[in-house]
């Protein structure tokens, strides 16, 4: 657990058509290192804020921004009070748990716990 970053935006992912070629890219243009997790992600770490790229199916249509939290169920739960409509409830992933959400705006997050 990190409570330092709680509620503070931990990470990010750029939805990409070709995983290679996006690591191609921000390696060559930013000098990021890449950790592959499967032919549809891998994660970066530009040395202050870490991310990934994904050409999962289901990936949204614009980054997507992900904060962290120490308490995913209270989080979920002020999300949903203050009237975020979660897109994808609570799962588990390689490193943690998250759960996705549009804001009223309409703008897609995502929130993650280590614990």
């Amino acid at each position: 657990m990190n409570a330092a970053n709680d509620n503070r935006v931990d990470y990010v992912e750029f939805p990409v058509a070709s995983v290679p070629d996006a690591k191609r890219f921000y390696a060559a243009a930013f000098g990021w290192p890449f950790t592959d997790y499967g032919d549809d992600y891998a994660s970066f770490d530009d040395g202050r804020l870490q991310g990934g790229v994904t050409s999962a199916e289901e990936k949204p249509n614009a980054p997507l921004v992900v904060l962290y939290a120490s308490d995913l169920e209270a989080s979920l739960a002020r999300v949903t009070a203050a009237g975020g409509t979660i897109v994808k409830p609570i799962f588990a992933f390689p490193g943690g748990r998250r759960f996705q959400f549009l804001d009223p705006a309409g703008n897609e997050l995502a929130v993650w716990s280590d614990c």
